[in-house]
Formats: structure tokens, sequence, C-alpha cells
């Protein structure tokens, strides 16, 4: 019987939302930066990435981080973020969950973590409290009030954006925004986004919009707005989504309706709150997110090659 691959790793939440961290037994991903050795993961080690997170032994709403040596000297470490359908540039969720189970590996204190991305160096800091407050890349909207058409011939106008991952948000109108209604909101997102394919809206370069966020008027005291957020995946997001909400102060602060260093509370479907607030920076609006995350367990996967799902449900 062939000796199985032993796979460590850390489990956590952010919010509600899982990320499952690799520390040992990954490959060694090629390459200088971090947006080479994302690409050499995408090209190489596209079954170890749906081992890690599909089922049968994970789900639609796992984020998996593979730590990797920095790119740049003074950083604590280096991570590629992906999903159950592919690679991801950067997770907000998934930052605060690696910085968590860092500290929870007694590989970082409080204060400064600075993280290596694919899309760019990402600071954070560690917070007498536990929670993580990250600084993320610069974010801005490319288009405002674009139109798309939905099949049944429904019309639904919103926001071209960068958070981290490209974003279409819009107003959820009438539909509100709870987990009795996380079917028909699915639904309803995942019509834009074949609205917005078919209509060949796009992101800078023609990068795919992958995500798409719907927002409301929060009920809960003291937050600002409840969000839902279709994933790449088509799972949605169980936190605020750091993407997203950095996608979401970059459309407000470029309006003028959140200033400089103003805190943004956004909640997500689930009730879990991340705290946001700008900064103008060259190249766009700088966010800064900060949340909790709990580490849930840590465990060894097993990858044996003569098990027939071995390489998880959908494997390429």
């Amino acid at each position: 019987m062939a000796e199985p691959t032993r796979v460590r790793v850390i489990d956590s939440h952010t919010g509600g939302e899982p990320t499952r961290v690799v520390l040992d037994g990954g490959p060694a991903l090629a390459g200088s930066t971090m947006a080479e050795r994302r690409t050499d993961f995408a090209l190489r080690f596209d079954q170890f990435r749906s081992a890690i997170v599909n089922e049968p032994r994970g789900s639609d709403v796992l984020v998996g981080a593979l730590l990797t040596p920095p790119e740049r000297e003074g950083s604590d470490a280096g991570v590629v973020f992906f999903n159950n359908v592919g690679m991801l540039g950067m997770c907000g969720h998934g930052t605060i969950g690696v910085v968590e189970t860092l500290r929870h590996l007694g590989r970082v204190r409080e204060g400064t973590v600075r993280l290596d991305t694919p899309v760019g160096l990402v600071e954070a800091t560690l917070r007498p409290d536990g929670a993580v407050a990250f600084d993320n890349v610069a974010s801005y909207r490319t288009v405002k009030d674009v139109g798309v058409h939905l099949d049944g011939g429904e019309h639904v106008v919103g926001d071209v954006a960068y958070g981290g991952n490209w974003f279409f948000l819009a107003s959820a109108g009438e539909r509100p925004i709870a987990l009795e209604h996380v079917g028909s909101l699915t639904a309803f997102t995942t019509r834009i986004r074949a609205a917005l394919e078919r209509a060949e809206i796009t992101g800078e370069g023609g990068a795919e919009i992958d995500h798409v966020e719907l927002y409301t008027e929060s009920d809960t005291p003291g937050v600002d707005s409840r969000n839902f957020v279709l994933c790449p995946g088509m799972a949605y997001d169980r936190s605020p989504c750091g993407t997203g909400t950095s996608a979401k102060v970059a459309c407000l602060a470029q309006d003028g309706k959140l200033a400089e260093g103003e805190v943004w509370r956004q909640e997500s479907v689930t009730g879990s709150v991340f705290e946001a607030k700008v900064r103008r920076g060259p190249n766009g609006w700088l966010p800064t997110i900060a949340g909790r995350a709990w580490v849930t367990g840590e465990s060894t996967l097993l990858l044996n090659p003569e098990d027939p799902l071995c390489w998880g449900l959908g494997a390429p």
C-alpha cells in the first residue's frame, strides 16, 4: 500500500469564514516573487490545491493558505491563498487567520507582522486584545454605476472596484440580507456574475470580476452596513470580506462619503463585523481592516494516491 503524503495544517475562522494554513508537506514553489510562486502553484500543483480545500477534506467555503519563505527581507512569511476553484491574489479574512495562526505557533508577537502576497506586501498589527488589523493593498473603483441586464429582464446597477480581488458592488434594494435568505441571495448574485460575463464587463486588463457584493443598511447599533458576498467558487462569505470591505470603503472615499481615518463598520450576512479605515495613497485608497480570528484545530491530512478521491471532488 502506498505511503500517504502527510500535510500539517492549522484551521481557523475569521468572523465565521474558515482558513486552512498549510505548514508542512506542501509543494516547494518556484519563483523569486510571490506572483511567480502563485503562477507556479497554479500550473504545477493544482491537484494539491483541490486536495486541501475541496471535499472530502474541505468544503466550498474553505480558503487555503500556503506558507512560503518571504519574498522581502524583514517579512515574517510569504503566503499564497487559494480556494475551491483556483488561486486568489489576496484574502482579507485569510490574512487575519494567517496572523492568528502564526501567533498560535509563537512565530509572531503583538505588534507589526509583515506578509508577502502575490499582490504585494501586506502589513498587519496584532493587537493586545487578539484582533488583527491589516493594511491592504491600494484599492480603487474603475467604473461607477455600470448597468447589467440579468436573464429575465431585471436591470442592476453597480460599481466595479478592486480591493485585492475584483468586485461588482450593488445595492441589495428590497432584498433582505439575512441567513434565512442565503439561497435567494446566492441565486441573485450568481445571475449578476453571469450577466457581467455576457456583457464582457471586467476589471483592469480584462481581469475577471469574480466577486459580487450586495449591501444594505444595518439594523445593528453602531454598524454602518450589512453585506452579502458571492465568492469565486459560488459560496458566500461568512465574514464581512476583507477585500470586499476594502473595495467598498474605496468607493465611499472616492465619493466623499468616508473621510480619511473615519471608521466604517461592515457587518456580514452572519452578523460578524470588520472595522475599516482608509487613507489616500499614490495609487488609490489604502484601507486598514480589523477583525478577529480563532484557531479551531490542528491536524495532519493524509494524501494517499490510491484513494480515488485523494485529490478532492472535481479535482483537475
